[in-house]
């Protein structure tokens, strides 16, 4: 008896737990259904980025779906990219003068123009998703006016991404991965300028492999999948390499204030907060978490440097939760990839959804002008709405 207590919260705890949910259920079940003929559902019946989720979930098979949703280890982290929106609340003010808000999306990152505080995070193989590839991914970002970041690991080359903007001024920024070798390095790095991309984007988050558990469910033979690798990565490296170029090499996958700190220390123009979507180190914190710490602990980076964060949005509110902490702008890899089931129309829907739902959920904010937006618009002591 004398147990008792001890047991009983950890009783309530188990019957209080809920099955997570990739999305939740908006009645998209009963109001979509997959034509028989191979077709499409019609896209305009797509209201939000995870209706695209659900649509790329029963169209693509299954082993091609797992390698864009599958996270690392026991997904707890990419559960948390999700849910961890969730656990702070809005502060809305009202009799405010919204009216204007859809001219105020426009935002600069690293002093280029875009139509919206958004951007398409890099993302491999979207020519798993459409035979257009990249290319789908690319027009729609160009049309739209939002910067797009090509995965070093696309189906389409780098020449061939950058040959397919819109316009030639269409800024693009390169994501990459380096090695040890400098002659590789330097050799990488000229293909990339020669593009015209106007910046590149550095993986750091992925110093040891993964472990992809649901990933290799689909693999025929699991003794020879990849060896596992290790990454040479330091702060004095990443000088190295950003004295190899002219171009801003900008560390993506910065998860404490400490890193933030150093990146400002060794001269990066900026940051991108992430957990490579819930797929490197599971148990890592989420990208709003993670911006979250550096308010709380060292605000001034916010001033010091251009900051980004990608992972788990998936609606308006979580941008704009985000940007209240003081990101400048929001980066999403898997809805834009699973909206180009539908090539670049799909792309394009789902661009001008987010922007929507950012306008109009500033709006029922109280925020009459995007750039105005900050962290006296959320409560910032999580809710206790934990899953």
């Amino acid at each position: 008896m004398r147990n008792i207590p001890l047991i009983v919260p950890f009783a309530t705890a188990a019957f209080g737990a809920r099955l997570f949910l990739n999305e939740p259920d908006t009645g998209i079940d009963n109001a979509l259904v997959i034509p028989q003929n191979g077709s499409l559902p019609d896209l305009s019946r797509l209201l939000g980025l995870p209706d695209f989720d659900w649509a790329a979930r029963h169209i693509l098979n299954d082993s091609t779906y797992t390698q864009f949703r599958y996270g690392s280890g026991g997904e707890w982290s990419y559960r948390n990219n999700l849910e961890a929106f969730h656990r702070l609340r809005f502060r809305p003010r009202v009799m405010v003068n919204i009216i204007d808000i859809e001219s105020s999306l426009e935002t600069s990152i690293l002093g280029f123009n875009f139509s919206a505080p958004f951007f398409i995070s890099p993302c491999a193989m979207a020519g798993l998703t459409h035979p257009e590839a990249e290319r789908g991914l690319v027009e729609a970002a160009g049309k739209e006016g939002i910067l797009y970041m090509p995965s070093l690991a696309a189906t389409l080359s780098i020449s061939e991404i950058a040959n397919a903007r819109v316009t030639e001024d269409q800024v693009l920024f390169q994501q990459i991965y380096v090695s040890k070798n400098q002659t590789e390095n330097r050799l990488l790095f000229q293909q990339v300028e020669q593009t015209g991309a106007k910046a590149m984007v550095l993986t750091v988050d992925s110093a040891g492999d993964r472990t992809r558990q649901r990933a290799l469910r689909y693999v025929p033979d699991t003794n020879i999948a990849r060896s596992t690798r290790y990454t040479y990565m330091t702060w004095d490296y990443y000088r190295q390499l950003q004295n190899m170029t002219s171009i801003p090499i900008i560390p993506k996958g910065i998860q404490t204030v400490e890193d933030a700190r150093m990146a400002v220390e060794v001269g990066a123009r900026a940051i991108f907060l992430s957990n490579h979507g819930g797929r490197a180190l599971d148990g890592s914190p989420s990208p709003v978490e993670a911006a979250l710490e550096i308010f709380e602990k060292d605000p001034e980076i916010f001033q010091q440097i251009e900051v980004y964060a990608d992972g788990g949005v998936r609606y308006g509110t979580d941008a704009l939760k985000l940007l209240a902490l003081g990101v400048r702008a929001v980066g999403l890899g898997r809805p834009f990839m699973f909206a180009n089931v539908y090539g670049t129309q799909g792309v394009t829907r789902a661009i001008q959804l987010l922007k929507k739902e950012i306008a109009i959920s500033a709006a029922s904010l109280g925020v009459g002008n995007l750039k105005n937006i900050n962290s006296t618009y959320i409560q910032l002591a999580p809710n206790g709405w934990y899953s």
